[in-house]
């Protein structure tokens, strides 16, 4: 049985250059997601989120590989990030303010049937707050820029100032959607200089 990894096969979205920013038209894909609210390092509400996301993801990985003999790599956790007011990501990073929406993307053979039988399987294994708040739903971004960061969450600012006012308007976009950031490194094994993260934002072009 080959395990496909999903990441390398969409290495275009997945595994972009950390030297420059470059647009992309992201395709309709599927994700399990879960939204919430509040500071990522504090909030109970988002380590149950991200709990309740693993059990799932894992779940429905060892569902496909037994009953479908298709076997894959768990893809990263991804979050759609906003807030009523945007510095909050690039010069105050008030965490406290922001809101999410964090998803596992799944392969396209994977079913709402397939999700709904997990779910039940995790809820008799497992208590999680958030189990419930799960859906398996898709995600289009289309026309979007990003780069890869290489270091801490926290020294993100600066890379998405540039982004949001220098990139996208001399380049004739506007943003148009949900910050997006890709958790290619697990922050509890990687130095937070080492760790890198897919930063993305949709834009649409402006109409002269």
């Amino acid at each position: 049985m080959t395990k496909v990894d999903l990441k390398k096969e969409l290495r275009h979205f997945y595994l972009p250059s950390a030297k420059e920013f470059v647009v992309v038209n992201v395709p309709p894909m599927q994700f399990l997601m879960v939204d919430g609210h509040g500071d990522p390092n504090t909030a109970q509400e988002y380590k149950d989120a991200i709990e309740a996301l693993y059990a799932v993801a894992y779940r429905i990985k060892f569902a496909s590989k037994k009953g479908l003999d298709r076997d894959y790599v768990v893809p990263p956790l991804e979050g759609l990030w906003w807030a009523q007011e945007m510095e909050t990501f690039t010069t105050a990073r008030d965490k406290t303010a922001w809101d999410w929406t964090m998803m596992i993307m799944q392969p396209e053979w994977i079913t709402g049937e397939i999700f709904a039988v997990a779910i039940q399987h995790v809820d008799r294994t497992k208590s999680l707050p958030s189990l419930h708040k799960l859906r398996l739903a898709a995600y289009h971004e289309g026309l979007s820029v990003q780069i890869l960061h290489i270091g801490s969450y926290d020294d993100e600012g600066p890379v998405l100032h540039n982004m949001h006012h220098r990139f996208i308007p001399e380049n004739g976009f506007q943003m148009a959607g949900k910050h997006h950031e890709i958790y290619l490194s697990d922050a509890r094994r990687v130095a937070p200089e080492k760790l890198r993260t897919v930063l993305r934002q949709p834009v649409a072009t402006i109409r002269e």
